[in-house]
């Protein structure tokens, strides 16, 4: 991987989209240290400090944005309303005709699917802005654990003024976002917002490791860092494995001219689904303890204290078990509607090609359909065992602000998985300008 970074500073064309790509970064990174207007930075430091990041349910969004949300920044919301529309516009593709016909479409409507996503980003923007700003006003973004006054009040600006200019300009950073990241895919190198998440996660690896040396010491933080090497080459190691079906393309006769009989394979991949069913387990668990927030917290009752104590108390071994098998079951759903057997044996009966063994058509999806289910089942179990890592290091360390610290569980597979895919996009372009072809 270093080596191929180094050939592309060397090629003047790629370092141009090198330089381009940190340039956008950087830019990132600064608008998420700038406060957003109205925002008392100096309290919401003194927050940090006094609830060491033990936020719970933000945890993960606060990872995802490079620590901006929690300080309410120009690009508190991140990347985050983005992924959530297009998780939501792929799942409706399943479901409306509209965005399936659009998909099958090529270029022009994907485009559209694209403009669409941009349109429910910046929808989602204004709820998720509105939601942390309330969340901030009383005190709940920081767990009630700081009395300090995050959006000060009585600066002789109405209120709903403040509050709203704060709600545009985080919904505007999030567009802004957007487009640093479309910039990338289009100028630089790699999927601009695959690499907008790793710089944020990136961004929290040093003072959250320097969190363990300083509440641990050296041996532990030393463990650490060999643990999460470990699970980095496993990570790597998986995320490459792929079973390959040999598929065969008939010779035919089209004019005077001969087309097919070429061989080529369908590559399934062992982890099939990415990190989007981590997602989803994560955001299902953190229900129960949203819906904590509108029981009396000084009177807790029987199934809030059970709530407490099994569905959100990340070291419980029923919080462990649930996470398990919902990354299992979203694992199984996910890959079931973005895959779809039928339609890839139809495409390859159009054209010719057949499975070496198997008749086309029908037995073709079903061979495809039994591959699938026996590959996923593994992949599954990688995704279910490296996301649970975080809560063992919760109860190994003993210290809940390590929940979500990116060392382990999602933080990983996000990252390992998008310096592969860099990696192998900056391969492929210095192939195509230093192929020197079978003869020499």
């Amino acid at each position: 991987m270093l080596s191929a970074f180094l050939s592309a500073f060397r090629t003047p064309d790629l370092r141009k989209k090198l330089l381009f790509t940190v340039g956008i970064i950087a830019i990132y990174r600064l608008g998420a240290t700038v406060p957003s207007p109205g925002v008392s930075y100096g309290n919401v430091q003194k927050c940090l400090e006094a609830v060491q990041g033990s936020t719970g349910v933000l945890n993960l969004l606060d990872l995802f944005s490079g620590g901006a949300l929690l300080q309410l920044s120009i690009f508190a919301l991140g990347i985050m309303p983005y992924i959530t529309a297009s998780i939501i516009l792929q799942l409706l593709t399943v479901v409306i005709p509209r965005l399936e016909q659009l998909r099958k479409e090529g270029q022009a409507g994907q485009a559209k699917i694209t403009q669409y996503t941009r349109y429910l980003t910046l929808g989602l923007g204004v709820l998720q802005a509105s939601a942390f700003v309330a969340l901030a006003r009383s005190g709940q973004l920081f767990n009630n654990m700081c009395n300090e006054e995050i959006i000060p009040t009585g600066t002789g600006i109405p209120d709903w003024l403040t509050l709203s200019i704060l709600v545009m300009t985080m919904t505007a950073g999030t567009g802004v976002v957007m487009w640093l990241g479309e910039l990338i895919t289009d100028r630089g190198v790699g999927n601009g917002m695959s690499v907008l998440i790793f710089t944020s996660i990136a961004a929290r690896l040093p003072s959250e490791g320097w969190r363990i040396k300083e509440s641990q010491g050296w041996w532990k933080f030393f463990l650490v860092i060999a643990l999460v090497l470990v699970v980095i080459t496993a990570v790597t190691f998986i995320e490459q494995a792929q079973r390959r079906i040999p598929v065969q393309y008939a010779k035919r006769m089209i004019g005077r001219r001969m087309y097919g009989g070429t061989s080529t394979y369908i590559p399934l991949k062992v982890n099939q689904a990415g990190v989007i069913p981590v997602i989803f387990g994560s955001s299902l668990l953190y229900l129960p303890q949203l819906a904590l927030q509108f029981f009396d917290q000084n009177n807790p009752g029987k199934t809030q204290v059970w709530i407490q104590n099994n569905l959100v108390d990340p070291t419980s071994p029923i919080y462990i078990a649930v996470y398990f098998l919902l990354i299992i079951f979203f694992t199984y759903f996910y890959v079931s509607i973005t895959f779809n057997p039928t339609e890839v044996a139809d495409n390859m009966k159009k054209y010719g090609g057949f499975v070496p063994g198997i008749r086309p058509g029908k037995p073709t999806a079903d061979y495809l359909d039994f591959i699938l289910s026996r590959i996923t089942l593994p992949g599954a179990l990688y995704l279910a065992i490296i996301s649970i890592l975080p809560n063992f290091f919760f109860i190994w360390l003993d210290r809940q602000q390590y929940m979500n610290f990116p060392f382990g569980g999602t933080a990983v597979l996000i990252m390992v998985g998008v310096a592969l895919e860099t990696s192998k996009q900056i391969e492929s372009q210095l192939m195509q300008r230093n192929y020197e072809g079978f003869l020499r």
